[in-house]
């Protein structure tokens, strides 16, 4: 299977291609360093390749797909670019289903915020369990790998001081946010307030629950996604998590998704949460498990579970 990553360079194309090296079962379509802004090099290579990973901004990802000529191509997209569009599968299989992943040739691969927040709502919304009109809030905290190299680099450098955390998407208009009333099938948008924390990967999405939000104890909640998710090996529902705190770091370095509800069963509170790698399921884990199922192997198939 030739496999063409379009931005290779990037944190998340790193991320990839560290994922897909050694393997036998994929070739890797690549361009000297000096071309990799030549569009004629780019063009080749996007036509020769089986599968292509775009990790390039949004209208890089939109001019790449242009390029594309060969009917036979199919891509997964890591962009924002495509991830509402009507025309273009989401890249989420466990909530649209590993043959919708598998018969497309256009995946757009899920935001690490929106994967986290998705995975939580989606489900419940479909069970009834949360109501579609209810206007809902998600907090989130991010690694600064998610920042790109640039914030890598603001982090990681000697003579810089950031903060150790830093709140974001003041006006209240993240990227992410169309992705995730849209998946979710929510009648409004969510109010999304992110931010990121001093360490490299490494992801927590909370999504509070007040008892007039809900319709159901916690107890049914966690069912019903336990229910939605048997059989992943990549989401886990934990129904069993005794520990006092729940550290970002939980799942870094790790392509797994990993799901709690908290509850005051005296108030009818319930505290949805996530925790991913934002540079594995929220990113290069997502693409290569996408990757996976388009070329007919297992999913989990370099995946660091």
């Amino acid at each position: 299977m030739k496999v063409f990553i379009d931005g290779a360079a990037g944190t998340t194309g790193l991320e990839i291609r560290d994922r897909l090296t050694g393997r036998t079962d994929i070739s890797l379509i690549t361009i000297p360093d000096d071309r990799r802004k030549d569009e004629g090099a780019r063009a080749e290579a996007l036509n020769a390749a089986d599968i292509v990973i775009l990790c390039l901004p949004d209208d890089a990802a939109r001019q790449a797909v242009a390029l594309i000529t060969n009917p036979d191509t199919r891509i997964v997209d890591a962009s924002t670019a495509h991830r509402t569009a009507p025309d273009w599968t989401y890249g989420f299989p466990e909530l649209v289903g590993h043959a919708a992943v598998a018969a497309s040739k256009r995946i757009s691969n899920p935001g690490c915020y929106s994967t986290g927040f998705i995975a939580l709502v989606a489900p419940l919304v479909k069970a009834g369990l949360i109501h579609t009109d209810w206007p809902l809030t998600c907090n989130a905290v991010s690694g600064y790998s998610g920042g790109g190299k640039a914030m890598i680099a603001e982090y990681e450098s000697a003579d810089s001081a950031p903060s150790a955390w830093r709140t974001y998407a003041l006006g209240l208009a993240h990227k992410h946010v169309p992705e995730m009333q849209a998946h979710s099938r929510l009648a409004h948008p969510p109010l999304f307030t992110p931010a990121v924390a001093n360490l490299h990967r490494g992801m927590i999405v909370e999504v509070p629950l007040p008892a007039s939000a809900i319709s159901g104890s916690a107890k049914q909640l966690r069912q019903a996604l336990g229910d939605h998710y048997a059989g992943s090996r990549v989401v886990r529902v934990v129904a069993d998590y005794d520990q006092a705190g729940l550290p970002v770091e939980h799942l870094a370095g790790s392509d797994r998704l990993d799901l709690f509800v908290f509850a005051n069963e005296a108030t009818g509170q319930v505290n949805l949460v996530a925790a991913l790698d934002n540079l594995g399921k929220g990113a290069g884990g997502a693409a290569v498990q996408n990757l996976n199922i388009l070329a007919g192997l297992d999913e989990a198939t370099g995946l660091r579970l």
